[in-house]
């Protein structure tokens, strides 16, 4: 039977560490867990589990799930956030891939649980996950978004939801929407990405209009409602701030240029 680290990273996150690592004890032979400083009690929870904490300068998802995964014991390494958890069916697929002595490379379906209420459509569900893999054959890279590269030819999918408690609040959904079109906004600036008013006034209506009716956000009632309306406003914030970007760019480049002459 192939031994098994879960490596978790984490930053105040007393509301859900101790969830997560009561739901991965069946299947864990290792606990890793990346911390970025957490002032709350998130490393007193921890320790009580008996993991291995490791306390690192925030940069970035990536570098920290590689972290955690290099301070592991095992190759085979279940990747999970603070905020989730293994369901019951979950945990007997990971249970029975153990017992095949199988490793390689395993997603999972993500359920999505957003102010109490569990989400099954705005193209939120099954939002499959690759987590489970060999660390000897990929890294996580990526800003954010981040995935295993290089993409292995095999992934199974097994049976099963990992459920991710995501947000308690609306107002820590706006919160998280602004903090991530920040990143996305310098990401797509970086790669050379422009935006115009067609994409400020249009693509914020297309995102709602995908999200509420195509995905069928209609059926999760008020909060399909409110998650396709942040949706589309942080597609809004994301191409708002990427021409903030390309005119405070040009205003640099204007002011070399006149210091050159």
């Amino acid at each position: 039977m192939p031994s098994l680290s879960v490596v978790i990273i984490t930053f105040n996150e007393e509301k859900n560490i101790g969830r997560c690592l009561e739901s991965v004890r069946r299947v864990a032979d290792e606990i890793v867990v990346v911390d970025s400083a957490s002032t709350d009690a998130t490393r007193a929870i921890c320790e009580s589990f008996g993991v291995k904490f490791f306390v690192r300068a925030w940069e970035g998802y990536s570098a920290a799930k590689n972290f955690g995964a290099s301070q592991a014991t095992h190759d085979f390494i279940l990747s999970l956030d603070a905020d989730e958890a293994l369901s019951d069916e979950l945990t007997k697929s990971i249970l029975e891939v153990k017992s095949r002595d199988c490793t390689g490379f395993f997603a999972f379906k993500r359920l999505t649980n957003y102010c109490g209420q569990w989400i099954k459509h705005c193209g939120w569900y099954p939002d499959i996950k690759l987590r489970l893999y060999d660390r000897r054959r990929v890294r996580w890279q990526g800003l954010i978004h981040e995935q295993l590269l290089p993409c292995p030819d095999r992934v199974q999918l097994l049976p099963g939801d990992c459920l991710h408690y995501s947000y308690y609040t609306i107002a820590g959904h706006v919160q998280q929407a602004n903090k991530f079109t920040d990143l996305t906004a310098q990401q797509a600036f970086s790669r050379g990405k422009r935006s115009g008013w067609l994409r400020i006034v249009f693509a914020p209506s297309l995102k709602f209009i995908k999200s509420y009716f195509l995905q069928l956000g209609f059926l999760d009632g008020y909060y399909g409602f409110v998650i396709s309306r942040i949706s589309a406003s942080a597609v809004f914030l994301k191409y708002a701030k990427l021409r903030e970007l390309q005119r405070d760019s040009s205003e640099t480049r204007q002011k070399v240029r006149r210091q050159a002459a």
